[in-house]
């Protein structure tokens, strides 16, 4: 199916020369007195380099349909992911290129959306928020009541965030996957 340039969207896969392209940012430009413009980035799913393409407006663009489906993380192999469709057991390997920051809130069963394009997984989506335990925890010291002080706690999955004093090792506390912050014990 062929689209205005001006209709792309962060998250679409479009064939741009002869490779299957996601587009990770689109920009729309309309500088002074020139004709408007599309800046986007996209990134080949055949080489999984990212590349800056300027299209114009009304340049036609040729969509590839995507597919979503809930995987569960399974285990790492090496230093591989790997994930598992939980209605046929079918297993999917990436790199950990792939699944980039995501790795920090990673457990065991826990739930992602993955997009897949001509069966080939190119994006993996973490819920908003995930319950994980706190691996190591300071004692908070005697008298540092200020208000919301904060220290550095490490969970289950090895990264460090901050959370309030009282959050003791052994605690579920919720963090947010896009921030990387404390919300709330769990």
């Amino acid at each position: 199916m062929a689209v205005n340039a001006n209709e792309l969207r962060k998250g679409q896969a479009i064939l741009y020369n002869n490779d299957v392209c996601v587009v990770l940012e689109v920009t729309h430009r309309t500088p002074g007195n020139l004709r408007a413009f599309v800046q986007g980035i996209l990134r080949s799913i055949r080489t999984g380099k990212s590349m800056d393409v300027r299209f114009s407006s009304a340049e036609k663009v040729e969509t590839v349909p995507l597919m979503t489906r809930k995987m569960d993380f399974s285990y790492k192999t090496g230093d591989d992911f790997v994930f598992v469709d939980p209605e046929n057991y079918e297993e999917v390997t990436v790199t950990p290129e792939f699944v980039g920051d995501a790795k920090n809130f990673l457990t065991e069963n826990g739930s992602v959306t993955m997009t897949f394009v001509e069966e080939k997984a190119v994006q993996i989506e973490l819920p908003s928020s995930v319950i994980l335990t706190v691996t190591d925890a300071p004692e908070g010291l005697k008298g540092d009541s200020a208000n919301n002080v904060q220290k550095t706690v490490t969970l289950e999955t090895g990264v460090e965030i901050n959370a309030p004093l009282f959050i003791k090792t052994g605690e579920k506390i919720k963090v947010d996957t896009r921030t990387g912050k404390y919300m709330e014990r769990a």
